[in-house]
């Protein structure tokens, strides 16, 4: 490659210049070195990579939201809490009021911070796929209750059916980017409640080894999901050791109200050692502050109330901060999930939980598109960069999501696993160090050398580990784009979907176990 010449540098180098690389190997060493196969070490992005390089609040405004947090729980607190749960915080140093609502001193909050759980692993059913929640490790993952299905094909919804369910675990088990599956859409073909829960369940578990989060809509719809899941994990001490499922939990209806249902399926997985993920989802402008500090602390205040309801249940039980304060489209009423102010919302939002401590969870990811389109990329990159950014613990709603949370796509988990690759590299930042730097790779090049890095042994070496390439995005040249059909992306998604499905049962619920599953439960898929 020592014929560079100036037309190469500003047009791009040839294939032809670059096949006859001589230093390091040129071309075919570069696909050699590229298609070998990673340590997971070696990986440029992977689950757990540290974020928290974008601060939205200054240390001032966390002062400020921080004060309002505990003078909306000392002087307001929360209503409708039921019976129970007022045992429990009032036992813990709450105080209930004869107007009904429980308030909570500023000694009683930081005694439920003193004891809640700080590092948390949320388990895979494969260790491989471990989460390990603290600081400002970034996971990202589905979630949802998302009443259609996106049918791109005739560009359109239908109702989503459990089948979509068990078909986005299969998918989810295949992308590398999406690190866990929390149920993002509800069966519209099972209208009974309790099947319902049941059958999500198993829809998730027989088609992914990931870690899996569920709802349930009733207190006494736990216990038999329990059953089912000792089974799988093989009795109900190696769940409680490893639990793979977590409780997405609704526990208040805001603004500062608890939900009972919610509150007493919250006890029932509490005391089934399944981990509980708080979740506080405001609506900016409807059922929040339409300013966007006051939408922070409200959500945040929510959650800490959660905080000391769990801690005064099981001190130190697993408990996942999720403040997902939403956003409105203030001339319509209407969520925009897709906006620049949700993408501000959930920094904020995990800047504050990193404040406080407390491993967090928050929404990103979820556009207005109805299709997956130019809108639904620039409103899925720009809110999921940034909540990776910021730190955020667990982005939840972050591949498939369309039309502020009505629609899930199943090409878009293709589309998306490539996006939050892209994101990951973000957060993973910039690697400066000795060899990075090294003058020799200078001198090699511009004294020694051709003049160019193209073939240095530093290129190889790095090749892998410090860029991301994506599996579908298309990079070719126009000239090149054409000689290959002009590909379409959501077309290369659908091929892609269509092969995982189309190979049926992946297998990771064993055979024997999903026997004993199908004899002892009514399952419908």
């Amino acid at each position: 490659m020592d014929d560079l010449n100036s037309d190469d540098l500003n047009g791009g180098v040839s294939a032809e210049k670059i096949g006859r690389a001589k230093r390091g190997g040129g071309r075919m060493a570069r696909h050699k070195v590229r298609s070998a196969p990673l340590a997971a070490d070696v990986k440029p992005v992977r689950p757990g990579l540290s974020g928290g390089q974008y601060r939205p609040l200054t240390d001032a405004q966390i002062a400020q939201i921080e004060q309002t947090i505990y003078q909306i729980l000392d002087e307001i607190g929360l209503s409708q809490a039921p019976e129970s749960g007022i045992a429990y915080m009032s036992a813990f140093g709450a105080q209930a009021g004869e107007d009904g609502r429980v308030r909570f001193s500023r000694e009683v909050v930081d005694k439920a911070l003193s004891l809640a759980a700080k590092d948390i692993t949320l388990c895979g059913r494969d260790a491989q796929f471990d989460l390990h929640l603290t600081g400002t490790r970034v996971h990202y993952g589905t979630a949802g209750a998302a009443v259609h299905l996106v049918d791109i094909k005739n560009n359109q919804y239908r109702e989503s059916h459990l089948a979509d369910i068990y078909d986005a675990a299969r998918i989810v088990q295949q992308m590398d980017n999406i690190h866990f599956f929390q149920r993002p859409m509800v069966a519209r073909d099972i209208p009974d409640p309790a099947a319902l829960d049941l059958n999500t369940v198993y829809a998730c578990i027989k088609g992914t080894t990931k870690h899996i989060g569920t709802s349930f809509t009733e207190a006494e719809f736990v216990a038999p999901a329990m059953e089912m899941l000792h089974e799988v994990a093989g009795g109900e001490a190696a769940w409680r050791a490893r639990p793979f499922v977590s409780n997405s939990n609704c526990f208040v209806v805001p603004p500062l109200r608890f939900a009972t249902e919610s509150c007493l399926v919250m006890e029932e997985v509490v005391k089934a050692g399944m981990p509980v993920l708080l979740l506080s989802a405001g609506q900016a402008g409807a059922t929040a502050p339409a300013s966007i500090a006051g939408a922070v602390a409200q959500a945040v205040a929510e959650v800490l109330a959660g905080l000391v309801y769990v801690n005064a249940m099981v001190p130190g039980h697993p408990a996942i901060a999720g403040t997902w304060p939403f956003v409105s489209d203030l001339r319509t009423g209407a969520m925009s999930g897709g906006s620049g102010e949700q993408g501000l919302l959930t920094a904020a939002c995990a800047q504050m939980l990193q404040h406080f401590g407390l491993p967090g969870g928050a929404a990103a990811g979820m556009a207005d598109a109805k299709m997956p389109d130019a809108q639904s990329g620039y409103e899925k990159g720009s809110t999921l960069v940034m909540a990776g950014l910021s730190g955020l613990n667990m982005v939840y709603e972050a591949a498939g999501m369309h039309a502020s949370l009505m629609g899930f796509c199943l090409e878009s988990l293709v589309i998306d696993n490539d996006m939050l690759g892209q994101c990951l590299r973000c957060v993973r930042g910039v690697d400066v160090g000795a060899d990075n730097l090294s003058l020799d790779v200078f001198r090699d090049v511009c004294i020694d050398g051709p003049g160019h890095y193209l073939g240095h042994t530093q290129t190889l070496s790095l090749m892998q580990s410090e860029y991301i390439y994506p599996d579908l995005s298309d990079r070719s040249s126009p000239k090149e784009w054409e000689e290959l059909g002009k590909p379409v992306l959501v077309e290369g998604a659908a091929a892609k979907v269509a092969e995982i499905l189309g190979k049926g049962d992946n297998g990771v619920l064993a055979a024997d176990v999903d026997a004993r599953l199908q004899d002892r439960f009514e399952l419908l898929l």
